[in-house]
């Protein structure tokens, strides 16, 4: 009988296979078809059949909706764009860049505010006003706080059924959320090798099974990038979400200098944060 599955652990010759209707990972076995046509990676849906109670043959690879290079995985549902407010600073423009990076991959970027227990009443109202900012400009937000585990139930709810990644800058604390995800107690240095996994190899990537179906891959994707190797300064603009609320007069309108853009009116209303226009332009390299 055909099965439907999905390749949670590529390294070396190795591909784990989980299989929904069985409730078990097997090793797969690629078919010399499969082999020729395309590389096998983690978050790949394949179609096969079992062999044993061990070994799945895999017959097909399902077309992939996205495949990331850093890390290499196929079919990313949510990236969890990690940030603090304090402890390291909460930096904007890496963040800006993020957002509209993962969205260009064809991803859904969640921005995930992490140490909130670090937070007096003063960084309180300012992460506030960030939320709004972002919020508006109409990216989902959570908020957690990976030391007491505030906020990671939410966080579980919110990525249930997918599979995600995670991104941002060193220090924010992208192993100690995973780690809270997964349910494994340990100190950060300790992670990489609970996951089997050296810290220094370049292994493949590995995702793991929580809360129901839900898949988090065990690398901590980009810390910072820059757009423009990803895409022209001229599609820029596409993916910044709030821009594209707008019509503009003109159809290739940079939003910068242009006659009746709707984008720089609703930047004068407040409409547009300033904040994240100050990015758009420091990418476009206006500013």
């Amino acid at each position: 009988m055909k099965m439907k599955g999905l390749v949670v652990n590529r390294e070396a010759q190795m591909i784990g296979v989980y299989i929904p209707e069985l409730n078990e990972t097997l090793r797969g076995i690629p078919s010399k078809k499969v082999v020729k046509s395309k590389k096998i990676f983690a978050g790949d849906y394949v179609i096969g059949r079992t062999i044993d109670d061990n070994h799945f043959f895999i017959e097909k690879l399902e077309e992939r909706k996205n495949f990331l290079k850093r890390p290499p995985v196929a079919n990313v549902d949510t990236v969890l764009v990690v940030a603090t407010l304090k402890f390291p600073d909460f930096d904007n423009f890496l963040i800006d860049n993020l957002l509209i990076v993962y969205e260009y991959l064809k991803t859904e970027p969640i921005l995930i505010f992490n140490k909130i227990d670090l937070l007096d009443n003063k960084s309180i109202e300012e992460l506030k006003r960030w939320e709004e900012i972002y919020a508006k400009a109409g990216y989902k937000i959570v908020k957690v706080s990976a030391k007491n585990g505030e906020g990671i139930e939410n966080l579980k709810e919110v990525i249930k059924g997918n599979i995600s990644i995670f991104a941002g800058s060193s220090g924010v604390g992208k192993s100690s959320i995973l780690s809270k995800l997964l349910g494994i107690e340990l100190e950060i240095g300790e992670i990489s090798n609970k996951l089997k996994r050296g810290k220094h190899t370049t292994t493949g990537v590995k995702l793991f099974r929580f809360n129901q179906n839900s898949f988090v891959g065990d690398t901590p994707g980009f810390s910072k990038v820059n757009a423009l190797y990803f895409m022209d300064k001229r599609e820029v603009k596409n993916y910044f979400r709030e821009f594209r609320r707008y019509r503009c007069k003109f159809p290739d309108c940079t939003h910068t200098i242009e006659p009746d853009c709707k984008v720089l009116q609703a930047l004068k209303n407040g409409d547009i944060s300033n904040k994240r226009y100050e990015s758009y332009l420091k990418l476009i390299k206006k500013l």
